[in-house]
């Protein structure tokens, strides 16, 4: 991977702009407003996607593989971390003395001086990024903004609105969200991760402090999470607003009901309103909360924040439902943190009835399997009642000798429970043959495990379920 050197200048007037990586959420979202400014925009990915057409559609000039040939005559190469420096079209960029600079620093270029709402934590940024991003266009507003994940509703993870108003989903996990100069800061939750870029929980918390004391306006910040609260001890912003089920909170949730979409109560100074979203869990619940506090921090009353909220009709690879077939439900989930991986089976609970649960699960990166395998296998063995894990997805990492995704598997305390398989037509096929009529089959992670759900379709539509 290459790290972001956010010390090289970012070019002042970009005619004609080159994304190495253009097929990823955040930089097709990117490569979309770069073309919405009127500039021409080339790339290449490794793979085709059906983001790499949609931009060819727009105008886009895009291939599949990278090549120096593909940099045309940009004068500006936008990268990902997750590139190696020996891509070829890195290296002639550098060689030809072109502008190279790192996606968190092209937002930056497109952010200009607007008023700038950042969402970022540990977890929940995608959701409450389209939370508060659905919720100011049903209040009239038409912001600008970026999300890591296809907002349902809209179709797209970014937009170009004709407001002052910015909202983007800010990047923790290499310390780009410290780039921005932010208005209004929030902070979802503050677990420790990413420690392969920070090395300590310490230097992970410093970096959120100091992401909050930036913030012009104000500090929209957890009262619930245990590393939010670290956080908050290191706060000297005159202006935090505090959120969760926590007595004190100011924008306090209470009353949640997970029987289904998830219903609760907010109160803010006073003033009660009842809520009910169209997804489940009582971490949706949450981060309705700090959505609505940024929403008040913009000037909005609580009963209108609350009811453009309950528009939201979530984002993709968040608790998606893909298909269901001889009575098994097949959803996909982006949780890749075991504090995430909770969440998402403790709302697929709520909802499965007397079925099973059945997760599918890749684990993200050799540094967190390492890291957190003995997590992943508690959330995984108490939230589910079968596991199937596949390897593990490296993204951006070197693998580790002896990191596979067995370093989950044998955690569990019933062997019964888990089956590790790393061949995917195996592990699809598996998975259908213990799937019976009212199961759930759920796939977590946020690398390609989605990619394997045709392959568990297909196999469930070839076999038998049973009745239970």
């Amino acid at each position: 991977m290459i790290r972001p050197d956010l010390t090289l200048p970012i070019p002042e007037h970009i005619t004609a702009a080159h994304f190495i990586g253009i097929g990823g959420s955040g930089m097709s979202g990117l490569a979309r407003m770069f073309l919405d400014r009127g500039i021409r925009v080339s790339g290449s990915d490794r793979a085709d996607s059906a983001n790499l057409r949609a931009l060819a559609a727009l105008g886009a000039d895009v291939h599949v593989g990278h090549d120096a040939a593909h940099l045309g005559d940009a004068d500006t190469v936008v990268h990902t971390g997750a590139i190696w420096p020996d891509n070829p079209e890195f290296v002639t960029a550098k060689q030809r003395g072109l502008a190279v600079i790192h996606r968190s620093q092209a937002l930056h270029w497109l952010i200009g001086g607007r008023r700038l709402v950042s969402v970022a934590g540990a977890h929940g940024k995608t959701t409450s990024t389209g939370m508060i991003v659905t919720a100011l266009q049903a209040l009239d507003a038409d912001p600008t903004f970026v999300s890591g994940g296809v907002i349902t509703q809209l179709g797209t993870s970014s937009a170009t609105g004709s407001d002052d108003l910015f909202v983007i989903e800010a990047d923790e996990s290499d310390g780009t969200f410290l780039l921005y100069d932010t208005s209004i800061a929030l902070i979802t939750n503050v677990d420790p991760d990413h420690l392969d870029h920070y090395g300590t929980a310490e230097a992970f918390d410093d970096a959120f402090a100091r992401f909050a004391n930036k913030a012009r306006e104000a500090v929209v910040i957890s009262a619930d999470d245990p590393g939010a609260l670290r956080v908050a001890e290191r706060i000297t912003h005159a202006q935090v607003i505090t959120f969760g089920r926590a007595a004190g909170a100011d924008v306090r949730v209470t009353d949640i009901r997970t029987d289904g979409p998830v219903a609760f109560t907010l109160t803010h100074g006073g003033t009660h309103v009842r809520a009910q979203l169209h997804e489940p869990g009582a971490h949706n619940a949450i981060n309705a909360a700090g959505a609505a506090a940024v929403l008040l921090t913009l000037g909005y009353g609580l009963a209108a924040a609350v009811r453009a909220l309950e528009g939201f009709a979530g984002t993709a690879r968040r608790f998606q439902l893909h298909g269901d077939v001889r009575g098994v439900s097949v959803y996909d989930d982006y949780a890749h943190h075991p504090t995430e991986v909770a969440a998402a089976l403790a709302a697929a609970r709520t909802v499965v009835g007397s079925g099973r649960l059945i997760a599918l699960h890749q684990p993200h990166t050799y540094s967190r399997t390492q890291q957190m395998h003995r997590e992943f296998a508690h959330v995984l063995e108490t939230g589910a009642d079968q596991t199937v894990v596949l390897d593990v997805y490296g993204a951006r990492e070197d693998p580790i000798p002896g990191v596979t995704g067995a370093l989950v598997s044998d955690d569990f305390a019933d062997a019964a429970q888990v089956h590790f398989v790393a061949d995917w037509q195996q592990a699809a096929d598996y998975t259908a043959s213990i799937a019976r009529a009212g199961d759930f089959i759920i796939t977590l992670g946020c690398g390609n495990v989605n990619l394997i759900i045709p392959q568990l379709l297909a196999a469930l539509a070839a076999g038998t379920t049973s009745e239970g």
